[in-house]
């Protein structure tokens, strides 16, 4: 058996507690970072009659990998393909199109453990469509509105409790700056006053303002869920918890039971073995789910990080699926 653990060479310090675990558990693990290929990692998979899934030998800058030993993928932060500099753009990006459809085809089609599959992370990332499951699995979502039409947006956020949204971006990814970097866009407080024209650009997300008590992050590892509170200790860190992560506290605490059949049914509805659950706690005691985070970093609870490194080391090492 062999556990692959799909992401970057460095600065993934969630991976590494996993890899450390299995480690020491005498389980086989090949770290793989799908960056390296074409130019530092060369691919042979084969399959035809009587095979069931692909064969073959892939050999790396660091390790090998054989395709028929893998029972588990640990898919977390993948890179980008790094193509030859020489490439025209035309032919880069037919390069990495045939780079996806065939590295990523062959792994996606091995019949084994994913936490998670690349294709449900994908779905469980489209917020709409995360946000409608949970609604349907039973959990309380926000009122919410998606749109680029300035004036329903200020219809919307004016007829809030307080006159205030939420608003949060779409997708996962930030825009590019000028130095080709990708930036981070944190959850804001908006008004009436702060929407413009400029929400005609786009789609934008406003999501009802929860006047609350603390935030909980929820993380299910299979059928088993860790939780803790999060208390914001700056102005910052409580409209987006990640802007100030110093200022943080945490306490471990139980799930209702309502939003634990909720959770374990959402997870079921997207085809998940892990998921990060980020609900807010309103004063009313109700928790109101906001994001659903499939490839969530758990590292930064210090009480919860022991539990889950060993809950996913079991789940990828075939002790408890």
């Amino acid at each position: 058996m062999t556990v692959l653990v799909l992401t970057r060479a460095m600065m993934d310090a969630t991976a590494d507690l996993v890899i450390t675990e299995l480690s020491k558990r005498g389980v086989p693990v090949v770290r793989l970072d799908p960056a390296d290929f074409p130019q530092h990692l060369a691919i042979s998979s084969r399959i035809g009659p009587g095979a069931q899934s692909w064969e073959g030998l892939w050999r790396g800058r660091y390790r090998d990998l054989r395709l028929g030993d893998v029972t588990a993928v640990y898919y977390r932060r993948p890179g980008p393909f790094r193509l030859h500099d020489g490439l025209s753009p035309e032919d880069a990006r037919w390069a990495r199109e045939e780079a996806l459809a065939g590295f990523g085809g062959v792994l996606s089609a091995l019949p084994c453990i994913w936490v998670n599959h690349p294709y449900r992370n994908a779905v469980a990332d489209i917020a709409p469509y995360a946000l409608a499951t949970a609604a349907r699995c039973g959990l309380h979502v926000p009122r919410t509105l998606i749109t680029n039409d300035p004036q329903a947006a200020r219809e919307f956020v004016a007829a809030l409790p307080g006159g205030a949204a939420a608003y949060k971006p779409l997708a996962a990814a930030g825009p590019i700056g000028p130095d080709g970097q990708q930036s981070a866009v944190w959850t804001s407080r908006v008004t009436v006053d702060g929407l413009t024209d400029a929400v005609a650009l786009t789609a934008h997300l406003f999501q009802e303002w929860i006047d609350k008590q603390h935030e909980v992050r929820v993380t299910a590892v299979g059928n088993r869920l860790f939780a803790a509170e999060i208390h914001a200790g700056s102005p910052a860190s409580r409209i987006d918890f990640r802007r100030d992560y110093d200022s943080l506290t945490y306490r471990p605490c139980e799930v209702p039971d309502t939003i634990a059949v909720g959770v374990r049914s959402l997870m079921r509805a997207l085809s998940l073995r892990y998921v990060a659950l980020d609900l807010l706690v309103g004063h009313d005691d109700t928790w109101y789910l906001v994001d659903v985070n499939p490839g969530g970093q758990f590292g930064f609870i210090p009480d919860l990080r022991d539990p889950i490194t060993h809950a996913l080391a079991d789940l990828l090492g075939g002790t408890r699926r």
